[in-house]
């Protein structure tokens, strides 16, 4: 029975570890097409995980919301800080430093 346990544990820890991995790579595009669009550079060619939790998706129940930072230069000398918001397996928002630059991307 134990072992039973451990099985399902460590296949529910695979596919959150799974599903970590697609949204880093979902708000990796996302900060490259925001910067594109904004005429920035990104940064590090990275994003780094700030936070999660579990919002409520219409019609669909509850997904996690996660948020990632990331860098970039938009005038060759100033680093700036923008964030990404996912909800489940959808961009929610991204924002360059104070501006919002697209609200549900689909």
């Amino acid at each position: 029975m134990e072992l039973v346990w451990v099985i399902l544990l460590g296949g529910l820890a695979a596919l959150l570890w799974r599903s970590a991995i697609d949204a880093r790579a979902m708000a990796l595009t996302a900060a490259q097409r925001a910067c594109q669009e904004a005429g920035a550079q990104l940064l590090d060619s990275a994003v780094v995980f700030k936070s999660w939790r579990l919002a409520r998706v219409t019609g669909r129940g509850r997904a996690f919301e996660r948020t990632y930072l990331f860098d970039y230069c938009d005038d060759g000398s100033t680093r700036r800080q923008g964030f990404i918001i996912l909800r489940g397996d959808q961009v929610e928002l991204v924002g360059l430093g104070p501006t919002l630059m697209n609200e549900r991307l689909h």
